[in-house]
């Protein structure tokens, strides 16, 4: 798994936990890591696909 998807589920999890209990800066935070793994988890593809470009 990489390191975005890691990222999200973090993510996902805090925003859930945020829900449950009623704290909205926790799921907010969720919600913000979440963004912070697809872009990262995006980056990692395009540089793979740059080196894949280059080695060939």
């Amino acid at each position: 798994m990489s390191k975005g998807k890691v990222k999200q589920v973090k993510g996902k999890i805090k925003e859930e936990v945020g829900k449950a209990t009623g704290d909205k800066s926790m799921e907010i935070s969720g919600k913000a890591e979440q963004v912070g793994g697809k872009a990262q988890e995006q980056y990692g593809r395009v540089k793979r696909n740059i080196n894949n470009a280059i080695d060939d």
